[in-house]
Order: C-alpha cells, then sequence, then structure tokens
C-alpha cells in the first residue's frame, strides 16, 4: 500500500470526499476543514492522499514533511502502519502535526511507548459555547456590550445579510479596502491570508462556506466566513471589520451566530498564533475549552 501512496496538491474536484471523510470522523481541530485544506495548500505546502478507506494529509515546513493524523473509519493501525512505510521508503523521519490530545491516546494505544507528543498553546484552537458568545451574559462579557451598544447609537441605520450572490463583490471589495488600510502589501503573512480570503469568497458556492456582513450607512463594515467542521461545530475561518468602526468586531461576532448557527452548540475560532492582540481579544470571549494540537515524532 505505501508504494501506491501518491501525495498531490488538493483540488476543487475534491472537495466533495474532503467534506465527507471530516464530517464523518470526529476531529476538532479547525485543521481538518475543506476549506482549510484547499485555500492555504499553496501558502502552506498542504497535499493529499486518498482511497476509499483513508484519508492522508501532509504539509511541508521548513523542509520537514509533517502528516497529519489519518482520517478513516477503518483501522487506524492499518492507515498508520501504511504511512510508517511510505516515509522509510522515501527516507525521511516520520513526523506528525495537528495531533490532537484524543489522536495521541490512540496512538499511545496502539504503540504503546513508540511516539511523544510536544503541545504548542500558540496553536491551540479557542472554542465557545454558541449561546455565549450571542448573549453575552455577566460581567465579563459587559465591554462586549458597550461596543455593541455604542454601536447601535452611532449607527442608527445598520443591517446584518447573509453573504449572497448579490453582495458577495461587496464583500470582496471591503476585504480590500481593509488590506490597503492594514499595509497587506508590505507584510506577507498579511497578503497572503487576504489572497485567501478573497479566493473563499471566489470559491463560496463550491466549499460550502457560509458567511455574514454588517452594513452600516450602506457601506459593508465586517465581514465573516467559516463552515460546517463536524456535527456540532462551526469553525469561523475569517472576521475582518473596519478599525475606525466602533464595535464592528462584536456586531459581526454576535449577529453571525445569532442568525446563521442555530444547528449548532460551539464555535471554534480557530488558534492566535502567538500574537499578543489576538490572543487577549479570544481570551476576552471567554473560550468553553481549547483543541490542543501538538507535534508528534518517535521516541
Amino acid at each position: 500500500m505505501s508504494s501506491e501512496i501518491k501525495f498531490r496538491k488538493p483540488t476543487i474536484d475534491d472537495v466533495d470526499t474532503l467534506r465527507e471523510f471530516f464530517y464523518n470522523s470526529n476531529v476538532n481541530a479547525c485543521d481538518y476543514s475543506v476549506a482549510n485544506i484547499f485555500l492555504w495548500s499553496e501558502i502552506n505546502n498542504i497535499e493529499i492522499f486518498y482511497d476509499e478507506e483513508v484519508l492522508y494529509i501532509r504539509y511541508l515546513n521548513n523542509g520537514e514533511y509533517y502528516y497529519t493524523f489519518p482520517i478513516t473509519s477503518k483501522s487506524i493501525k492499518k492507515a498508520i502502519d501504511n504511512i510508517e512505510n511510505f516515509v522509510e521508503d522515501n527516507e525521511s523521519e516520520l513526523k506528525f502535526a495537528i495531533i490532537e490530545e484524543e489522536m495521541f491516546e490512540i496512538l499511545e494505544k496502539i504503540f504503546p511507548g513508540k511516539y511523544k507528543v510536544e503541545y504548542n498553546r500558540d496553536y491551540f484552537d479557542y472554542v465557545y459555547l454558541k449561546e455565549n458568545l450571542i448573549n453575552l451574559s455577566g460581567r465579563k462579557y459587559h465591554g462586549k456590550k458597550n461596543h455593541i451598544n455604542k454601536f447601535k447609537k452611532n449607527y442608527e441605520r445598520w443591517s446584518y445579510e447573509p453573504i449572497t450572490n448579490d453582495n458577495i463583490d461587496e464583500c470582496a471589495e471591503m476585504v480590500n479596502i481593509w488590506c490597503m488600510e492594514n499595509g497587506c502589501s508590505e507584510i506577507k503573512d498579511k497578503n497572503n491570508e487576504m489572497q485567501v480570503v478573497l479566493n473563499a469568497l471566489k470559491y463560496f458556492r463550491e466549499l460550502n462556506l457560509k458567511g455574514g456582513l454588517i452594513r452600516a450607512n450602506n457601506r459593508v463594515v465586517a465581514v465573516t466566513i467559516g463552515e460546517k467542521l463536524n456535527k456540532d461545530t462551526f469553525v469561523v475561518h475569517f472576521e475582518k471589520a473596519f478599525s475606525n468602526v466602533q464595535g464592528a468586531y462584536p456586531m459581526i461576532n454576535q449577529q453571525f451566530v445569532m442568525n446563521e448557527l442555530d444547528d449548532y452548540k460551539y464555535v471554534n475560532r480557530e488558534e492566535d498564533l502567538g500574537i499578543e492582540g489576538l490572543r487577549k481579544a479570544k481570551e476576552s470571549y471567554n473560550p468553553e475549552f481549547y483543541v490542543k494540537k501538538g507535534i508528534v515524532c518517535k521516541i
């Protein structure tokens, strides 16, 4: 089997198959989502291989390949053995990435004492109760409510809209303006992210994405985009708002969840990448739990 594994870049034609693998699994990390695999494939050097039983994913980082946990409803041991053989055949060292705690427990149970894991706080996903993001109840959310009230006071003519074919071009225009205002052309990571956001809008329907916008005085001032992650969790991939519109961020956060996510219990808002301001913002919404993700290698 290992000799038959042939990794390649994902294409839009893989979307339905990837979705089926992910929806039938118990993954919780934002990385195991169709949009993240497809949209970031060029930037993060993501490759895939799948057959009828198992999906393999790998990333190239600083000249080294990292493999994710095989996604399969069949034998995990067989899938791990296959990827081990593949790596040995290619004379490289097996390293797993984006390994959740439950995944490592499975590895340890099947291969006791063979692997070790190292978790990195910068890459933990933040997961929130949907109801908390909507209601913003209690003193811990007092600041969020103040920002929302100020927004509503300053912009009496505001509205929430789901992203549709009728307004998707306005969303792209807003993202481009945001990019210019935030110096994306001078910062590689920001420029990469903006290209990914624009591609998310381009392939919005094919990727089965869901999004929303806030309009103030007939102008789009905030946009958010995400997708179903598993049976009870929605993952928010992108959220952009103009910094000079006070309260736009908490407004799009609350209104999107309130209007679009009836079918979910949790909202995964991805990691903070060790960015101080981003961590502070994500912590301020009081996550229900974190999805720990680690690097695994042989002992």
